[in-house]
């Protein structure tokens, strides 16, 4: 019998953090697919990604303070970490497209986008079953099959790109790209792991 009840509060945390993060990938693939107002376009990105950060403290500082958690306290805070950098990279991916000054959006950067918002809105519906962990592996296998999608993709664009570019800026601007994009999917990923163990320690 458990005298010291779990403080649950945890899950509303994640859930406001996986929302935040599929709402920052619906705006990148809206910024790709009207590439117009980049500038404005990014900086609603960058304020979502300020807002995960205050997500995050708040979940790290209620860590701290929490005696008993609902599940263990090190896979609590991987997860928030590796929550946090899928929204870092969509934000640092949004970011180059001014650094870089890009003119318009090749339908690679498309296509990853879309993988992307993918991976974002699984995350969402696998952080609505931390409380029934039973239920994970699915996501935890479809986030796994996504990030092969994503790196095959990006291995086209970079290929595509030494063959038809004539500009060796371009390819550097464009390879660095595509590359954050991909990254993106590797923490989402990163966020499956996490839910994989929380699923076997639970078994």
């Amino acid at each position: 019998m458990q005298l010291i009840p779990r403080d649950e509060k945890f899950y509303g945390l994640f859930k406001e953090q996986a929302e935040n993060i599929h709402k920052a990938a619906k705006m990148l693939v809206a910024l790709f697919d009207n590439y117009q107002e980049v500038e404005k376009q990014v900086s609603e990105i960058k304020f979502l990604e300020h807002k995960g950060d205050q997500i995050t403290h708040s979940l790290m500082k209620k860590l701290n303070l929490t005696f008993i958690t609902p599940f263990d306290r090190e896979d609590i805070h991987a997860l928030g970490s590796a929550l946090d950098d899928v929204l870092d990279l969509i934000d640092a991916a949004a970011t180059r497209f001014i650094t870089y000054k890009i003119k318009k959006v090749t339908p690679g950067a498309q296509q990853l986008g879309k993988v992307i918002l993918h991976g974002t809105e699984i995350i969402v519906n696998a952080v609505g079953q931390l409380n029934h962990p039973q239920n994970m592996l699915e996501y935890c296998e479809q986030l796994t099959l996504l990030e092969e999608e994503a790196d095959r993709i990006k291995g086209e664009c970079i290929a595509r790109l030494f063959e038809d570019s004539t500009d060796p800026i371009e390819v550097i601007k464009w390879k660095e790209i595509y590359e954050v994009l991909e990254a993106s999917t590797d923490k989402c990923e990163d966020v499956a792991d996490v839910l994989e163990s929380v699923v076997l320690k639970a078994a």
